[in-house]
This record gives structure tokens, C-alpha cells and sequence, in this order.
């Protein structure tokens, strides 16, 4: 079987070998960064050739700046400022993130980048655009409705960008990028994924034009430098104990990202989490309002909270700095989510570590996680100290199945009316019949009354 190493090489060049502007490598050294990823190095001359790109590699391995630097590198200064590179991204959060990554690069450029999310008001986003923009992140929604009011003209993008395309499809957003698509005029297309669906590969049939495939990983290979391991639990209760137990017991858990595929269950962590550490976590999801959210991961990069439990949604949207930690309190439903969950940690070439619980229903979840994988995750043994709770949610109960008894009924295909005439001594008549004459037919004579006691006989 093939290690995680198999799949990575040291870097064989830095960012000073390829041809970006001295505007770029200052940012990036102010940034730290000496050296591209495997990602970034392979797509880097391809995106300058103008070719449509679809780029492929995990989350964590760079592919944000894998399409930024080639794009501004190729970015030409216009007085007017109007739209030259549309960015698609699934989340707000993404948004923000890819928002800030363009800031970073561009200190010594004279770019104006702006990012559309829906969820908050539409008229500071057109007060923005109308004042000029170089560089447009949008989520797809708030995007089209932009266009269609008349606020942004597509005539003057020159690249399109889709970040994370397989969660923009999964989330219903194929109408709008349809309609996004008819609008923009003749551009260079990037998509850049970590995860090739079919409905992705529909996508690049209707609208690329003989794309270039750059991978830098196989689809399902984790970062190196993340270290998992599992835990077997009974129930959902003995999980909220075992998180527990970890932060109380181990003080590496100084940045973590508990992850849950349900706003409900979120909230129920976070309630417990809270009540036990009190300001410690916070917790976000989309029923959260779009402040909440990012007030919460404010305070989580600045150290305010040592966790943050979040849903798959807002997975990808997540970019901090050393997370320390991702903890699946349940098993994703689909592999690939496992994939983006985990590449939380150990990003910027620091080590990571993830950790999973796992019940009996989940076991076939995980087991397909460790097939996309080519990998088996160890199991470590639940702690001594942490209780095993006999508290079951309903979902836990057991599922008592009763025997079917098949009853064999009578075959009436041929059978009669179901009524029928009566027969002669059956039939009732309202015919009322003498005394006399019932007598007459029973002695065969009549029958004389007898006089009773007491009284005499007349003359």
C-alpha cells in the first residue's frame, strides 16, 4: 500500500524561478512564504498560457494562491477599474477568506477587490462595484441578482475562477452558474476542486473548451502531515463525554474544529461544551446569522475560543492559522466531506491532527473514508475515565421487529351474491291470526275459555 509520502516531493523551486512580478514576491515574502506547493508550481505556467485549467489537489495544499498568483501576474492596471477576474465560490465564508488572500497579495498593487455574499444587505455591494473593482468574489445567488439589476456589467472579465465547484453544485447552485455562464463574454476558465463529481465533469463538457488537467495529489489523499486516529463509541451521549475528556485532559487542544453534519446537533454540542467550559467554544451553522458567524471565527483565529463547532457547510469556509485539531464528532456522509473536514489541520506545512468517533451505525461510513483513502485509520481504545452513558437518543433505540404471520384467505373468485333468497319456513309475515283459529288447528276444535274462580253462572 502507498503512504501518504509517495504522493509528495520536496519543492524543486521557489517563487523567485517562476515569473512573477516583483509586486507578488514582495507580498509573499512579507508573507513567508519561499517556496511553492505542488499545486501551485504545476498550475502557475499552465493558467499563464490562457488555456481553460481544471486543477485538482486537497484541501490545504495552496490552491487559492494556485490561481491567484498566475491571475494577478497577468492583472493589467485600467484608470476606469472594472471587473478583469471573477471568483465563484459555495460560501460567505469562502468569500471572506479569498477576500483576504487577495489583500495579502496585492499591498504593493494598485487592485481593488470586492466580495458579494447574499444574507446582508445588496446596497453597500452596489455602492462598492459602482466606485470600481478589479477583482469580484461572489457567491453565485447575490452575484446573478447584481447582474440582473444592472449594477455589474460581465463584459470586461477576462478570467473566471470557480473555487470549490463540486459544493456549489451540491448546494442547487447549477441554475445561477448557468445563467453566469451565458452572460460573461469570452474568457479563460479555472476551476479549481478538490473532488471530480459527474455532475462536475457535465459542467466542464457544456461550457470549458479542452481544459488542461493539473493534479497535484490523487483525489482522496490526506495531507502528510495529519495525524489520525479514531475512536469506537457507543452512543451519542458517551461522545459528548468523550470530548469531554479530551479537553480536560490534554492541553494540546489549544485550536480545534469539532465538526457535525447537523445544526441541531451542533447546538447540543455547543450547550454542553459551553456549560462545562464556559467562553471557551462557539459555534456556527447557517441558521447563524452572517455577523454571528464571522464574530465566532473572529474570536476563534484570535484565540478568544479554544473550539469551534461548525457543520459541513461552512467547512470549507474555515481558513485559520495553526488549528491544532479537527474532531468529527459524527462520520460525514460522504468520503470527500471527510477529505475537506480533516484538511482544516495542517495547513501551511505544520503538522495536524484528526480525530473521528465512530458508532456501529457509522462503521460503514468510515470504512468507505478509509477506501477513498487507501488508508486505515488506527483506533485508540475509549479512556478508562470517560463513562459510557446508557442514555440513548430515539434515533439510538433499538428497533424491535415483530414476526410477520401471513394469513391465507379463501379464494371467493367464485363465489355467489352475498345474499339470497330465504327459504319458505324462514320467511316472517306481519299476519296476524286468531285465538280461536291458532286453537282450532292445534286441538282441532275450538277450545272454551274456563270461568274463573268466583263467579257464577248467569241465567
Amino acid at each position: 500500500m502507498r503512504t501518504f509520502a509517495d504522493y509528495f516531493q520536496a519543492p524543486v523551486m521557489t517563487f523567485e524561478d517562476l515569473n512573477l512580478n516583483k509586486p507578488l514576491l514582495n507580498a509573499l515574502n512579507d508573507m513567508g512564504f519561499k517556496t511553492p506547493t505542488p499545486i501551485q508550481e504545476k498550475a502557475f505556467s499552465v493558467v499563464m498560457s490562457g488555456k481553460d485549467v481544471l486543477g485538482i489537489a486537497q484541501t490545504g495544499t495552496g490552491k487559492t494562491f494556485a490561481y491567484l498568483l498566475p491571475c494577478l501576474r497577468q492583472w493589467t492596471f485600467q484608470k476606469n477599474k472594472v471587473p478583469q477576474i471573477l471568483i465563484l465560490v459555495p460560501t460567505r465564508e469562502l468569500v471572506a477568506q479569498v477576500v483576504s488572500e487577495v489583500e495579502k497579495l496585492t499591498p504593493y498593487i494598485d487592485v481593488k477587490v470586492t466580495g458579494v455574499i447574499g444574507g446582508v444587505s445588496i446596497h453597500p455591494q452596489i455602492a462598492a462595484i459602482s466606485a470600481g473593482v478589479d477583482v469580484i468574489v461572489a457567491t453565485p445567488g447575490r452575484l446573478l441578482e447584481l447582474v440582473i439589476n444592472g449594477t455589474l456589467k460581465l463584459k470586461t472579465v477576462k478570467k473566471l475562477v470557480i473555487d470549490e465547484v463540486d459544493e456549489m453544485l451540491s448546494l442547487g447552485f447549477r441554475p445561477q452558474l448557468t445563467h453566469i455562464f451565458d452572460a460573461l463574454p469570452k474568457r479563460q476558465n479555472l476551476l479549481f476542486s478538490a473532488t471530480i463529481t459527474e455532475e462536475v465533469e457535465a459542467l466542464i463538457a457544456d461550457y470549458f473548451n479542452n481544459p488542461i488537467r493539473v493534479e497535484a495529489a490523487p483525489t482522496g489523499t490526506p495531507l502528510v502531515n495529519i495525524k489520525q486516529h479514531g475512536y469506537f463509541v457507543p452512543n451519542f451521549n458517551t461522545k459528548i463525554n468523550l470530548l469531554i475528556h479530551l479537553f480536560e485532559s490534554n492541553a494540546e487542544l489549544t485550536k480545534v474544529l469539532v465538526f457535525t453534519g447537523s445544526k441541531a446537533i451542533a447546538d447540543i454540542i455547543f450547550e454542553k461544551m459551553d456549560a462545562r467550559f464556559p467562553e471557551r467554544f462557539g459555534v456556527i451553522h447557517s441558521n447563524k446569522a452572517q455577523n454571528y458567524r464571522f464574530n465566532a471565527v473572529n474570536q476563534f483565529k484570535a484565540g478568544a475560543f479554544q473550539g469551534l463547532i461548525a457543520t459541513d457547510i461552512v467547512a470549507r469556509g474555515i481558513d485559520v492559522y495553526e488549528v491544532t485539531h479537527v474532531i468529527n464528532f459524527d462520520t460525514p456522509d460522504e468520503a470527500e466531506s471527510y477529505m475537506h473536514r480533516i484538511g482544516r489541520t495542517g495547513r501551511y506545512d505544520k503538522d495536524g491532527i484528526a480525530i473521528t468517533f465512530i458508532t456501529e451505525q457509522e462503521k460503514p461510513l468510515f470504512e468507505k473514508i478509509e477506501t477513498l483513502m487507501h488508508y486505515e485509520v488506527p483506533m485508540i481504545e475509549l479512556p478508562e475515565t470517560v463513562e459510557i452513558s446508557e442514555v440513548l437518543l430515539p434515533s439510538e433505540m433499538p428497533v424491535v421487529k415483530m414476526k410477520t404471520i401471513k394469513v391465507r384467505l379463501p379464494d371467493r373468485s367464485t363465489a355467489g351474491p352475498a345474499f339470497h333468497e330465504k327459504k319458505d319456513k324462514n320467511k316472517k309475515t306481519n299476519s296476524k291470526v286468531p285465538h280461536k283459529q291458532l286453537m282450532r288447528e292445534k286441538y282441532g276444535k275450538p277450545k272454551k275459555r274456563a270461568n274463573k274462580p268466583g263467579k257464577k253462572k248467569g241465567k
